[in-house]
């Protein structure tokens, strides 16, 4: 990857916010557990996501901003990373700056549903939405959480939709949500034109249900699925396994077509799948 212009010596952190490291290319990353984290389910994505080596990418629901800056260690193209709320998009721009950043990502305010590419279509869109309807429960959340993981800002729909209409014919569309959903995913994406190419799911444990569905669509392509291998994230031990590990250290085959980049993603546990007090 090209060298990053200078970065942030000194981030400028809000009351309740925290700077993390992503374990990879010396990036770090402006937290909150009051109002945005990231989690397992955003650096699978990043890692499975199908991303041409120079370009345009996509990033919707770009919450703090993980995704966008782990793509920049696969690709050389330019991300857009789209975020409804003020505060969690100022979070990714304070991190973007911090890392150096400036000339590969951009951090947008604005809603999924009203907004609109600005000249060329892209060439890859990545999204990690809401996952749950609003019939789903109460929301005990503060209303940073409430928005990240209920269907309160956007619908399914509008996330497909609002993918379909932003990426370049031939181009992929790659999302991470729950298995519970993978029907709905589906028939919408085949309605707005995203041909489902690759599904993976991903498993807690071995003997554990699918809590988490990549998938990958491409636009206008021809009908054609590959279900990848599953993904089993701990061992009985409560270690990763060696094809998790595999994915963070950018060696997992899911990663066709274009040139890997080898980089390190991060592995704590305090980066766990952000929706899993739902998953119960």
């Amino acid at each position: 990857m090209d060298s990053n212009p200078i970065r942030e010596v000194e981030p400028s952190l809000q009351p309740g916010e925290r700077l993390d490291d992503l374990l990879t290319h010396n990036l770090r990353i402006i937290q909150s557990s009051e109002v945005f984290s990231f989690s397992l389910d955003a650096v699978l994505l990043a890692r499975f996501a199908g991303v041409p080596p120079r370009g345009r990418i996509l990033d919707l629901c770009t919450g703090n901003g993980v995704i966008p800056m782990l793509l920049t260690t696969r690709t050389n193209a330019t991300v857009d990373g789209i975020e409804i709320q003020p505060r969690l998009a100022d979070m990714a721009n304070r991190s973007v700056r911090l890392n150096g950043l400036t000339d590969k990502i951009k951090i947008i305010e604005g809603d999924l549903r009203e907004w609109r590419p600005d000249g060329e279509l892209y060439d890859a869109v990545t999204v990690n939405p809401p996952y749950l309807p609003l019939s789903s429960g109460d929301y005990k959340e503060n209303h940073h959480q409430a928005m990240a993981r209920h269907e309160i800002g956007c619908k399914l729909e509008d996330v497909i939709a609002a993918c379909a209409r932003s990426v370049r014919i031939g181009g992929r569309v790659s999302m991470v949500h729950r298995p519970s959903r993978m029907v709905d995913i589906i028939d919408l994406m085949r309605r707005y034109r995203l041909e489902p190419k690759r599904i993976r799911f991903v498993h807690p444990r071995k003997e554990a249900e699918a809590n988490m569905i990549l998938i990958e669509g491409t636009r206008d392509g021809k009908p054609e699925v590959r279900l990848l291998p599953p993904l089993v994230v701990y061992e009985e031990d409560g270690e990763y396994t060696p094809e998790l590990l595999a994915v963070f250290y950018g060696q997992a085959a899911e990663l066709p077509d274009f040139k890997r980049q080898n980089g390190r993603a991060p592995i704590t546990k305090t980066n766990e799948v952000r929706k899993e007090a739902e998953d119960d």
